[in-house]
């Protein structure tokens, strides 16, 4: 049935909803602070209860928590983050020297300092995507801790018996005494809104990730602080320092960190080789290269892979690493705060003969160009511009202007998938700005054809950058499907770094108007799955076939091209 002139779709609704709390956000960031529950605190509230995102499962019920939900912000937000009343989003302000340890988050690279009881600072050095990330994350907490206050709570609002022996637990907990856990389980279900089977499960999966506390202990502060506020007129407070507000934007951190790889290149003496730039983690290429040798076996790479990344093989991991150091590859740390790792392969330095069977090796051509390959971690949103941007612009030193002799770039990234399920492989044909106008079609060279046959399944065509993957919900991932547009998925740094390179290519001409370009991405989620979204975990082991399979197609073509 059609929709009348005047009736909105959930498409449309969702999409203005995210546009609404965007807005909001913006402004709260320009006027430096807000209380959660306060006015502009209820409309993003307001805004994230109507959007209803995939990845946040129940936030609507009243009276059921999130548990899913719960645990992906948790790994994400620093640990202790629910005994604050204030919390603070700082930019890089001299804290790292201080006396205060930095607690980091195990799923998001920024340093947190607990400053006291009540207050934690949050450095924020990745651009907006990240403070829009962690205020979607925070206003989350806030609605799941106003369902524990009401559920703790009588008719009358005094505390119900299950609350106080919460505390009890609580206390006991932090005092390593020891408690009946059954019992425990059962009180704690009720201020959950939840089963026993399903409070004893997501008690089992906060218990494995040692940087999260406890859901004991969560719920207890989330619901004391709420209830605190609801009493005593005690409010919670976010707050944005003046040096953050000054500087998001202006690519101060970028420019420190492309300036730091730069002078790397230079005192290497690779400043004016061909370089080959790869976004991806800081293992796969790595690995290609040298765990064969390292590990000193003659396996598929697959099977090194799949090998290495087991939790227990830390210390094989750390001999490819050495071994990697002393055999043509380089670290560049991260010193200017965007939590982006670099490291420089020099392709002159590295036996042909160490490599597994997969990779192709042009000697010819590897000895006339010596190529460098350059592979940068993941950037995070907009920082993906950001660092790009200021990666190709020419190295400026003693008033000379040197441009970057770029010959390709590769992004290899995870991405939520529309159709098929986690590991399968996504070739973007376009990246399409999610809530604007912008598209940004491209001249892909990594094809359908190159991934198919290998056991997975792999789509083609346009992908969505989204302004952010916790604000997607299935009406607009249903609308981007099964539109004119036809996505086949949704990721986060495409259309920025596209944006980039398009400028210094063909505006600014700092590199080759003809650059190649190669995008692919394996399937992390899919959230239109119930129980396939990010919230239901890592892809763990799933991940390293179509992982390698890229970086394997991307590394022949750098080392053995047409």
């Amino acid at each position: 049935m059609s929709l009348k002139p005047t009736q909105r779709s959930r498409a449309q609704e969702s999409r203005a909803a995210i546009q609404r709390l965007y807005i909001a956000m913006r402004h709260l960031f320009i006027r430096g602070n807000y209380k959660p529950l306060g006015v502009s605190g209820e409309a993003m509230i307001e805004a994230l209860t109507q959007l209803r995102p995939e990845i946040y499962g129940s936030i609507t019920d009243p009276e059921r928590v999130e548990l899913d939900g719960l645990l992906y912000i948790f790994q994400r937000l620093p640990k202790g983050i629910e005994e604050c009343r204030y919390i603070r989003l700082i930019s890089r302000e001299g804290f790292e020297h201080s006396a205060f340890k930095p607690i980091v988050p195990p799923k998001r690279r920024r340093n947190s300092y607990r400053i006291d009881q009540e207050q934690m600072f949050i450095e924020m050095t990745r651009g907006r995507s990240d403070i829009y990330d962690i205020l979607t994350h925070l206003t989350f907490m806030y609605i799941e801790a106003e369902k524990i206050r009401r559920n703790s709570e009588d008719h009358r609002g005094r505390k119900k018996r299950d609350w106080l022996m919460l505390e009890e637990i609580v206390r006991r907990e932090d005092q390593g005494e020891e408690y009946n856990q059954d019992i425990a389980y059962t009180y704690l279900s009720t201020l959950l809104g939840r089963t026993y089977e399903e409070t004893v499960d997501a008690c089992r999966r906060f218990a494995k990730d040692p940087d999260v506390n406890s859901i004991f202990h969560i719920t207890y502060w989330l619901g004391r602080l709420s209830s605190d506020e609801a009493r005593d007129s005690v409010d919670r407070e976010i707050s944005f320092s003046s040096a953050l507000r000054e500087k998001v934007g202006h690519h101060i951190y970028g420019e420190k960190w492309a300036s730091n790889i730069k002078a790397r290149l230079a005192m290497l003496g690779l400043l004016y080789q061909p370089i080959h730039i790869i976004s991806a983690n800081p293992h796969s290429v790595m690995n290609s290269f040298f765990a064969a040798k390292a590990m000193g076996e003659d396996d598929e790479l697959e099977d090194l892979a799949r090998e290495l990344s087991i939790e227990a093989n830390s210390e094989m991991r750390k001999s490819v690493q050495e071994y990697a150091l002393r055999n043509g590859m380089y670290e560049v740390e991260d010193h200017a705060g965007t939590g982006i790792t670099v490291q420089i392969f020099d392709t002159s330095k590295i036996n042909p003969d160490i490599l597994p069977r997969e990779l192709k090796w042009n000697k010819d051509y590897i000895a006339e160009q010596k190529p460098v390959i350059l592979v940068m971690d993941y950037a995070f949103g907009e920082q993906a511009y950001e660092t790009m941007d200021e990666l190709l612009k020419p190295y400026e030193v003693d008033g000379k202007r040197i441009p970057i002799n770029v010959q390709s770039i590769s992004i290899m990234g995870k991405a939520g998938i529309l159709e098929g399920g986690k590991g399968d492989i996504m070739v973007p044909t376009a990246h399409v700005f999610e809530g604007t106008a912008d598209n940004y079609p491209i001249d892909n060279h990594l094809k359908k054809a190159h991934f198919e046959g290998k056991g997975l399944l792999v789509f083609e065509g346009p992908m969505i950058s989204v302004l952010g993957t916790s604000l997607q919900n299935k009406d607009i991932m249903h609308y981007f499907l099964r539109s004119s547009w036809k996505a086949i998925g949704l990721e986060m740094e495409g259309a920025h770094y596209q944006k980039a390179i398009q400028a210094a290519a063909k505006i600014r001409k700092s590199i080759n108007e003809n650059v190649v370009l190669r995008y692919a991405y394996y399937a992390s989620d899919n959230p239109l799955v119930t129980g396939h979204t990010l919230a239901s975990g890592s892809l763990g082991v799933d991940g390293v076939k179509p992982t390698y399979l890229i970086t394997v197609q991307i590394l022949n073509q750098i080392l053995n091209p047409e």
